[in-house]
């Protein structure tokens, strides 16, 4: 397997776990401004789902720079 193939895959799954995330992430928003959870849960799912955003946009950019 070549550095640009592992680099697709891991930019594939990481897109899978990043919609994942998103999607609680909305979920845990939902949930915020109906008063069922504290907003502090909600700022942990931030950070995760801006966590995964960056992971994804570096693992796109190295899969384009690779030849």
């Amino acid at each position: 397997m070549s550095i640009k193939n592992a680099a697709l895959l891991a930019t594939v799954g990481t897109v899978v776990l990043t919609i994942l995330l998103l999607l609680r992430l909305v979920n845990d928003l939902l949930a915020l401004i109906r008063g069922l959870i504290p907003a502090m849960v909600f700022l942990s799912s931030l950070i995760y789902a801006f966590a995964a955003v960056t992971v994804v946009a570096f693992f796109y950019v190295f899969h384009r720079r690779q030849s």
